[in-house]
């Protein structure tokens, strides 16, 4: 699946604070015993040590680190390195990680995360997989579908029922050419919810990819059931349409798009189909792949 293509459809990828809670990362990354630690410092009076800082303080620091790294991730990557030479560990190393990502450093960003996911053998095993998803996230973000899919696996190995990182995974799959792989992902996620939108909709663009186009519109069918005006499910059923010759039922949904997130990036892979559309007749545009998408 090329990125351009993947990018137009899933739009701005924001993992920041995603799978991580500020209040659980800080206790289990104070708790590595590879950590290095300083001194306690003394006290003005010279006389007794100022107490180390609260898993409360580390929590509330992360969550104030996490949110620069959106706002203002040359701070955040400042605040990550002060903290980190302040015994922040882990919790600084990630948000550390996560402020290169919002800088545009994709690939320094995965190497960073991944690495740090390698390196927390002590955290818990959720904890740990959720490290690993935001580095193969962060690797579809850097152009390396199968280095995503790999840091995928990782996660999902960690805590393999969890349904979130099954999508992640397929999302890889699809970006690596691996639909079969997506496929079976996203099977095990409907077997659990059926109606889980956004598996449906990846799904189908999966088994259109696989030119399987009666169970995609079996899918795109029951998604858009449950979420009548998701964006990213009418924009993927335009593209099964006009696979079936209906251009005008791929015409309404894309511009139903375009009414629903003008703007977005659902939008722009809208027009552009649509424009596609209106330039080459008889050709078939090249439908938006498996990806994330603006959310239903």
């Amino acid at each position: 699946m090329p990125s351009n293509q993947r990018r137009a459809v899933r739009g701005a990828l924001w993992l920041l604070l995603a799978s991580m809670l500020a209040v659980s990362i800080a206790p289990a990354a104070a708790a590595d015993p590879g950590t290095a630690i300083e001194p306690l410092p003394v006290s003005p009076s010279g006389v007794e040590p100022v107490p180390p800082p609260s898993a409360e303080a580390d929590a509330e620091t992360y969550a104030h680190c996490m949110k620069l790294a959106r706002e203002d991730p040359h701070a955040a990557q400042a605040l990550a390195q002060s903290w980190g030479r302040k015994g922040g560990a882990h919790p600084a190393d990630q948000c550390g990680a996560v402020a290169l990502i919002a800088l545009g450093k994709y690939k320094e960003g995965a190497t960073r995360l991944q690495s740090l996911a390698q390196a927390m053998v002590t955290a818990p095993a959720t904890l740990r997989a959720g490290v690993f998803d935001q580095a193969g996230q962060a690797w579809l973000l850097a152009g390396a579908p199968v280095r995503a899919y790999a840091a995928a696996g990782e996660a999902v190995a960690l805590a393999p029922g969890d349904a979130e990182l099954l999508i992640d995974r397929a999302e890889a799959a699809a970006a690596a050419g691996y639909f079969d792989r997506a496929v079976g992902d996203l099977d095990h996620v409907l077997q659990k919810d059926p109606n889980q939108v956004e598996a449906l909709v990846y799904r189908a663009s999966a088994y259109r990819a696989l030119d399987r186009l009666d169970p995609a519109r079996a899918d795109i069918d029951r998604a858009l059931a449950a979420a009548p005006h998701s964006v990213a499910a009418l924009l993927e059923r335009g593209n099964i349409r006009r696979l079936e010759g209906d251009r005008d039922g791929a015409r309404r949904d894309w511009e139903e798009v375009g009414r629903l997130a003008p703007g977005s990036a659902a939008d722009m892979a809208a027009r552009a189909n649509l424009e596609h559309l209106a330039e080459a007749p008889g050709a078939v545009p090249a439908a938006a792949p498996v990806g994330k998408a603006p959310s239903p």
